[in-house]
C-alpha cells in the first residue's frame, strides 16, 4: 500500500489514495521548530482490518525521526497507539 505525504506550510498529512478517492488520512501541524501535532486520523471502511491507521502513524514517526521532531498525539487514535507501542515510539513522544 502506497502511503503518500503532502505538506502545506506548517500543516501536512499522510494519506492513501485509490484512483481519485482518498481512503485514509492522518493530518498534523507543526508547532515551533520541534513539535508535530497529530490531530486527526480517518480510514475508510474499505480498508478495515488492514491496519492502515498504524501504517500512517509509522510513516509519521519516521518523518518525525528524520526531521528531529517530537510528536504530540492529540488525535485519540494516535494517542492510543502511542500508549500501546510506548517503548517503540518513546524517542519521538512529546509528553
Amino acid at each position: 500500500m502506497l502511503i503518500q505525504h503532502k505538506e502545506n506550510g506548517p500543516n501536512g498529512s499522510f494519506f492513501v489514495e485509490e484512483g481519485e478517492e482518498q481512503l485514509a488520512e492522518m493530518t498534523y501541524s507543526l508547532s515551533g521548530t520541534d513539535t508535530m501535532i497529530i490531530d486527526h486520523t480517518e480510514v475508510d471502511e474499505k480498508l478495515k482490518g488492514q491496519h492502515v491507521g498504524n501504517q500512517l502513524l509509522d510513516q509519521a514517526v519516521e518523518y518525525a525521526r528524520t526531521n528531529h521532531l517530537k510528536i504530540f498525539p492529540l488525535c485519540p487514535f494516535a494517542r492510543a497507539v502511542f500508549k500501546k507501542r510506548h517503548e517503540e515510539f518513546k524517542d519521538v513522544l512529546k509528553e
